[in-house]
């Protein structure tokens, strides 16, 4: 199952005591301070890791609380320091305060980390020779874990346009292909690889309606997950089989990714017309080219033509 939100409640663990305690012997009257320090508390560390790539472990394990420092003690020995825990999560996930929004950190690489809430410092103890100090407590925070995958080309479209089908015959994903409209659920990574040898990750987003950004259709989760792609690639289905027109499919979708960010708007695009097996799709196409001024890529996924000629698009605009 692929979960991509989570909210978890962390908590670092204390200090430990700082510990007053004096060595005497017979020759000692007054005593020598000789107490030790507490030990740290424990941090509470996200982790970055490549193998994982859902939140599903987060809807069930929720809480994370660390180990407190261990007390000092006299012969000026120090509290043992506790453990950090490492909570590991996919790349690509926003660590964000769920209280004020606050990014802590985006982590997009892999083993990159953030400590998300700091052990307390243990107490001092009297072998300093200045009076014993109280350990200071450990962070505790409520986070949102918020995962947009990382792929290099995002394709989109309306349901049904042929995502899926296009996904599995130009990479090594095996998503669900059907033929009726949201078979795809969830965002779903493939690696392509071109003719030079060189290869790029591709996501196939679940389906956009109109009115996707304010929320309709769950547009507004599936959005966030071409956030990061570098291009998109906008598949427009020629046939018109949906009774939708091209033109207007093409012009819904862009008005949903303008509403919901000007800056995923921006990038840049390779415009796909699919279905052109079909017999409405080459008047449709003709249309299609007058009222859109760009390059377009006939395709058929179903029957794999124009599927190299699109690759080599995407590879050159990467």
């Amino acid at each position: 199952m692929f979960i991509d939100q989570a909210k978890i409640f962390v908590k670092a663990g204390s200090g430990g005591k700082g510990c007053n305690s004096f060595y005497r012997d017979k020759y000692t009257r007054q005593g020598i301070p000789d107490g030790g320090d507490g030990g740290s508390g424990a941090d509470i560390i996200i982790r970055a890791d490549r193998n994982l790539h859902t939140l599903l472990d987060f809807q069930y394990n929720r809480h994370f609380v660390g180990a407190h420092g261990g007390h000092g003690s006299g012969k000026n020995q120090k509290g043992k320091d506790a453990q950090a825990i490492i909570i590991r999560v996919p790349c690509g996930t926003v660590i964000k305060e769920a209280k004020t929004d606050c990014v802590l950190r985006d982590l997009t690489s892999d083993k990159e980390e953030v400590v998300a809430a700091s052990g307390g410092k243990g107490g001092r103890g009297n072998q300093h020779r200045r009076p014993v100090t109280e350990a200071q407590a450990g962070e505790e925070k409520e986070l949102f874990l918020d995962l947009k995958v990382i792929a290099d080309a995002g394709v989109i479209g309306f349901p049904n346009a042929g995502k899926s089908t296009l996904i599995s015959h130009i990479s090594g994903a095996h998503p669900k292909v059907a033929a009726y409209p949201f078979t795809t659920k969830f965002p779903i990574l493939g690696v392509v690889r071109s003719e030079d040898d060189s290869s790029f990750i591709i996501a196939d987003i679940p389906g956009l309606i109109e009115g996707a950004s304010f929320g309709r259709g769950l547009g507004d989760k599936f959005l966030r997950h071409v956030e990061r792609t570098k291009v998109l690639v906008h598949i427009v289905d020629m046939s018109a089989s949906e009774g939708r027109d091209p033109v207007e499919d093409y012009k819904v979708i862009n008005k949903e990714l303008k509403s919901y960010s000007s800056d995923l708007h921006k990038k840049q695009q390779i415009v796909v017309a699919n279905k052109m097996d079909l017999e409405a799709s080459a008047g449709n196409l003709t249309r299609f080219k007058k009222a859109i001024k760009k390059k377009i890529y006939p395709i058929s996924a179903l029957k794999k033509e124009g599927l190299e000629e699109l690759v080599a698009a995407i590879s050159k605009k990467l």
